[in-house]
């Protein structure tokens, strides 16, 4: 039995569409299957392993922290690898990450992770002008009382030498002799005078 050449080509175009789309469904299945987008967020930083990308077209990446560019926009080929540290927080902060794969939408990513507090690096308050220890104001030491000097009394001024003698308002030791000679004249006087009486007396 012999089979017609129209059914053999019939059967071999069949096959090469057959082979030609299982091919395509292969290819098109490898790039989505070979896109890995891995990117971790702790409470210092982001790191960003971006691997298996087609190297033929430009691909995109952007981080933002609360609304902020952590990362701006960088382009990549296959693979990009970063480590991105966060600021000091002392709050919870949003991390956004967006990559745009230059080989179609369905392979970028758009995710956001959330970067927890450290507890051991939680910014410490600064205090205020109120808060602040003031200066410790110098002491003086107290004088000693053997450093005081007390007070004394003005010293009494001694006549100078050079000024004139002062006329004596008070006794000297010189007054009871003049006095007992005045005494010793009165009673001679006294008794000189009662004698020439008495002679005269004495004549008559």
């Amino acid at each position: 039995m012999t089979i017609p050449r129209r059914s053999w080509r019939a059967a071999g175009t069949y096959a090469a569409v057959a082979v030609a789309g299982l091919t395509g469904a292969v290819l098109c299945a490898g790039p989505a299957a070979a896109h890995t987008p891995t990117w971790a967020v702790t409470c210092t930083d982001v790191s960003l392993d971006l691997t298996a990308y087609n190297g033929g077209v430009t691909n995109q990446v952007t981080v933002t922290v609360d609304g902020k560019d952590l990362l701006p926009t960088e382009t990549f080929g296959k693979e990009f690898h970063k480590e991105l540290e966060l600021p000091q927080h002392d709050k919870e902060l949003t991390v956004h990450l967006v990559v745009k794969a230059g080989d179609g939408d369905q392979f970028s990513k758009d995710e956001t992770k959330t970067a927890p507090v450290c507890e051991d690096n939680t910014p410490t308050p600064t205090p205020s002008v109120s808060e602040s220890k003031p200066a410790e104001k110098p002491t003086t030491a107290a004088p000693s009382p053997s450093e005081s000097s007390p007070e004394t009394a003005p010293a009494a001024a001694s006549p100078s030498p050079s000024s004139p003698d002062l006329a004596e308002t008070g006794s000297s030791s010189a007054t009871p002799i003049i006095g007992g000679a005045a005494v010793a004249v009165l009673l001679a006087g006294g008794g000189i005078m009662w004698s020439v009486r008495k002679r005269r007396t004495a004549q008559h």
